[in-house]
């Protein structure tokens, strides 16, 4: 790593409003209690929360150019430019703050869409994201509730909510978050009943 913690801590919060620094904060903290709670390694979880939104806040055509000049996932162009900010964090944390380990970028990369197949510090950070102190949205204290039991069953409820959001709002929806979604519900045997 190039830069030490609270270098990154000046660096990402230099690039974004104050109400989104809060929210990192926030991921941060709950990053950390939840990586506590499923035996994650803390240290992983803070560093990811910590690195998730950094591009968050560039403009659309800044993300779109990294993404085509560095041949990053191509197929997220074609759907919101919402899920831009993810990957270019991941590619940004690498090359430009020297962040070595897949494991940290991963869960960077796959924060708002999620993936088949998530790692534990994936679920983690995405939850976070989802359920930070300063989230206030229809079934977040029931996707808080249910972080303190089952990660994955908040983390399915956190993908439902997004998906009927998106529904609701007559978007596309990108399919890796239904493909996340379903991976978790047959983990967890919903679809056995």
């Amino acid at each position: 790593m190039r830069y030490t913690r609270n270098e990154l801590l000046d660096i990402v919060s230099a690039q974004m409003p104050a109400r989104r620094w809060t929210h990192v904060e926030g991921v941060m903290a709950s990053s950390v209690s939840l990586a506590e709670r499923y035996g994650a390694d803390p240290v992983k979880a803070d560093l990811a929360a910590l690195l998730h939104d950094l591009a968050k806040y560039w403009p659309v055509e800044r993300q779109e150019a990294v993404m085509r000049e560095h041949g990053l996932n191509p197929e997220l162009l074609e759907y919101d430019k919402q899920l831009l900010h993810a990957e270019v964090a991941a590619f940004v944390a690498e090359h430009e703050y020297g962040i070595e380990d897949p494991e940290v970028l991963d869960a960077i990369r796959y924060h708002t869409s999620g993936r088949v197949g998530m790692t534990l510090l994936d679920k983690i950070v995405c939850l976070a994201d989802y359920i930070e102190p300063g989230r206030n949205f229809p079934g977040v204290d029931d996707m808080r509730e249910l972080a303190e039991h089952n990660l994955d069953k908040a983390l399915v409820a956190g993908f439902d909510s997004t998906i009927t959001f998106l529904i609701e709002k007559q978007k596309i929806i990108f399919p890796l978050t239904v493909l996340a979604r379903n991976d978790l519900v047959r983990r967890l045997g919903y679809d056995d009943k």
